[in-house]
């Protein structure tokens, strides 16, 4: 029997620690940037590469608000779910918490082919603290986990190019200033999982981008990619090409065969196909794969040393295995930003679904099978023709809506009057936090709060800040005012 493509509402409960409030005050700390490069490694960087290393780096979390109020109570919660199901997978998709696909489960073989966290518990990894590992990620901004990883974005159901229905999800990035779309659907009879992913610069101005997609698998695998090296970034802050698979005497390919955190930044040559895979030792798991403008690949490990266990056990339940990621990415590495040209868009296509192929042996035999396997059971130019398909459905407009995320979107456009098709920011989201800036367009003056609560956040953009510098001058307007400006470097007028 034939199952169609639906998508349905769920509900996952998870014991989960709450994520409590957001920090009232606004962080005017420098970021406290770990993926710093050695200067000592500089010089055997490719050009294009440090180019893009040194390229926009984020240097201050506004307009963003830290969130750091979680806790580690976890009790039974119920998290508001999206299913995306055929008759081969179910893709459970978190609206509430970044749009994570926190399952992917292969329906013939019963296999779970991520690794799914059994528990929702927050740990300070996001640009803006709160994290969450499991599942596969979205993010974008800047480098490190998006400030979106615990936050709502919007979602809908979308036609999709094969005449049945897509999961889309849309949100404002507030560190660039740029909205973006990630549809998901299953065409009838597939064993992947197709996402869609457009990222758009309205601005008539350049703008800085980053996007990686971070897929967490059971750690207990080897990963295969089409690559003979990798940029080894191991938070020492050195970055060098190393062999791969094994460079000092041990095969990296192996998440467990790694006493220390690291990054290995596969250098896939132009030309090759873009793919990246995590098989046990049976020779199942789980590929991703790409049109080539998502360029990067690259596994992370925790290492096997006491430091990556004791990570691994605060991420999750003791004693319920860990993981490791592989991800992909615009860049090569994850150190750089990528240019993205005044009123223009990037967009791709990935797809993830179940592998069968022996992960052992040599390594340019092993990497040669899962190539051959991936071809066949999904050609590139399926996948080539899946982006072409879904290209003229990226502008459709959403029909029933499914979840709502911020109204910082909604605001943006309500400013500058800009349209764009297939992801809506209607001022019907616009809500408590926004309202203020409200009526700074329409008034010219910014009202302060009626009651005891703090100010909120602050947008700090240079248009905000010019509407901020001719409003009457309030203790609230000089607030906002001050910050705006400490944020584009002028310390003394903020002081």
């Amino acid at each position: 029997m034939v199952v169609v493509t639906r998508i349905r509402r769920e509900v996952l409960t998870l014991p989960a620690a709450e994520l409590g409030p957001d920090n009232p005050l606004p962080p005017l700390r420098p970021l406290d940037e770990v993926h710093r490069v050695d200067d000592r490694d500089r010089a055997d960087i490719p050009p294009d590469m440090a180019r893009g290393l040194g390229y926009a780096p984020l240097r201050s979390l506004l307009p963003v608000r830290l969130r750091d109020g979680y806790d580690r109570t976890r009790a039974p919660r119920a998290l508001d779910a999206l299913v995306i199901e055929n008759d081969r997978l179910r893709a459970t998709v978190l609206p509430g918490l970044g749009g994570r696909v926190a399952s992917l489960l292969h329906l013939p073989t019963g296999r779970e082919l991520l690794y799914r966290n059994p528990v929702f518990q927050p740990a300070d990894f996001a640009l803006n603290g709160a994290w969450y590992s499991g599942g596969i990620e979205w993010n974008i901004g800047a480098t490190g986990h998006t400030t979106l990883s615990c936050a709502p974005l919007h979602a809908a159901r979308v036609p999709a190019p094969d005449g049945g229905e897509m999961l889309r999800l849309w949100e404002w990035e507030r560190l660039r200033d740029l909205p973006f779309q990630v549809d998901l659907w299953l065409p009838d009879g597939s064993d992947f999982l197709y996402v869609a992913v457009r990222v758009r610069n309205p601005h008539e101005h350049p703008v800085p981008t980053y996007w990686w997609s971070n897929i967490a698998v059971p750690e207990e695998v080897r990963v295969l990619a089409p690559a003979e090296a990798a940029w080894r970034f191991g938070y020492e802050q050195r970055l060098r090409r190393v062999p791969v698979p094994s460079y000092d005497g041990i095969d990296r390919t192996y998440p467990l065969n790694s006493p220390y955190a690291a990054d290995y930044f596969y250098d896939v040559p132009d030309g090759r196909r873009r793919w990246i895979a995590a098989l046990d030792a049976a020779g199942q798991g789980l590929v991703q794969t790409s049109t080539d403008v998502l360029r990067g690949r690259k596994l992370f490990v925790w290492g096997s040393g006491p430091g990556g266990r004791r990570w691994q056990q605060w991420l999750t339940e003791p004693g319920t295995g860990g993981y490791c990621e592989i991800q992909a990415g615009l860049a090569r590495t994850q150190l750089e930003h990528v240019r993205l040209d005044a009123e223009s868009e990037v967009s791709w296509l990935e797809a993830y679904g179940p592998l069968d192929t022996s992960p052992a042996g040599e390594w340019t035999c092993a990497v040669r099978q899962a190539e051959e396997r991936l071809e066949a059971v999904l050609p590139r130019a399926r996948v080539e023709e899946a982006y072409a398909r879904w290209r003229p459905h990226a502008d459709t407009g959403p029909g029933e809506i499914l979840a709502t995320g911020s109204g910082w979107g909604a605001l943006e456009v309500l400013r500058a009057g800009w349209k764009l098709p297939g992801t809506p920011f209607s001022e019907s989201t616009l809500g408590q936090d926004q309202e203020p800036w409200r009526e700074l367009l329409r008034t010219g003056s910014l009202p302060a709060p009626r009651g005891p609560e703090p100010a909120g956040a602050t947008p700090v953009a240079p248009h905000w800040r010019d509407l901020l510098e001719t409003a009457p001058a309030t203790w609230h307007t000089e607030y906002h005012l001050g910050i705006a400006q400490w944020h584009a470097g002028d310390r003394a007028q903020a002081v």
